[in-house]
């Protein structure tokens, strides 16, 4: 089984091997078949095609892993960039490893990473975050958890969800950081910027074509902070999600090393005590 990235948008990122292999194999699975025929048409490919997504995926698997007994070569696609990469297919690519057939990887198109490359962010590390929770309470819990991590953080976001999880991004980490927006990547109107995070909210506020299309938001990692040291932040934030601050501290200082009393300083910081 092949898995092959497709674009993100302008149709022409597609790789010559993409398309080679494309054109060889007996059938194409899909999120959206009418999507996938619109690729496929558009250079010319006459291959049938086998609806794959979020909803169907196991039972997709089972018949892509009877078609590869059968000798059948079979290509994974999404929508738009890297099948398993906040797209379906990261269980039909364990189904057929676990029935003994070869996974083959053609590389292409990712919004994260291109994003990234047009940054410009000095961070020698990043976190792929992909979507947040939908849901506030679990949204505001996972960027507190994320705030200690010493590394840019990549978020993928839908437009009608971004000013609230900018909102709170801002609200929730350093006001230090810079933020990149990524929007619309490789298509028409694509649009990429980079601001102060608390800057932010007003810049798409102030024209709602900022609030248009698919996200990508890279912030930058934390600033240095004295006598804390990202790696203990992170797992003080973990733990405040879950316990007390006097309980978290204490198991906090357990499991760092670090002086309790700091510990729970920080932590009275933290949840704004």
């Amino acid at each position: 089984m092949y898995v092959v990235a497709t674009p993100i948008g302008n149709l022409g990122d597609i790789s010559l091997r993409a398309l080679e292999t494309l054109r060889g194999v007996d059938l194409v699975a899909c999120e959206d078949t009418r999507h996938a025929r619109h690729l496929l048409d558009h250079h010319g490919i006459k291959i049938p095609t086998l609806a794959l997504h979020q909803h169907n995926e196991n039972e997709a698997a089972d018949k892509l892993v009877r078609l590869l007994g059968e000798g059948k070569a079979v290509a994974l696609i999404s929508d738009a960039g890297t099948p398993g990469v906040s797209d379906p297919g990261a269980r039909t690519v364990a189904a057929v490893r676990a029935a003994g057939f070869r996974v083959v990887p053609l590389p292409g198109p990712n919004a994260a990473i291109a994003a990234l490359s047009a940054a410009g962010l000095a961070d020698p590390h990043f976190l792929f975050v992909g979507f947040l929770p939908a849901k506030v309470g679990a949204r505001r819990t996972a960027i507190q958890a994320l705030g200690g991590v010493d590394a840019a953080l990549v978020f993928y976001e839908a437009p009608h969800r971004v000013m609230e999880t900018v909102a709170e991004l801002v609200e929730l980490l350093e006001p230090q950081r810079d933020i990149v927006i990524a929007r619309e990547l490789t298509k028409l109107f694509e649009q990429i910027v980079r601001m102060p995070l608390a800057d932010a909210p007003a810049w798409l506020a102030a024209d709602a074509n900022h609030q248009r299309g698919e996200f990508v938001l890279v912030v930058s990692g934390p600033p240095p902070r004295e006598g804390m040291d990202a790696e203990t932040e992170r797992v003080l934030i973990s733990l405040l999600a879950e316990l007390p601050v006097k309980q978290a501290a204490k198991l906090a200082a357990e499991i760092t090393g670090r002086p309790k009393n700091a510990l729970y300083a920080r932590a009275l910081e933290l949840k704004g005590g």
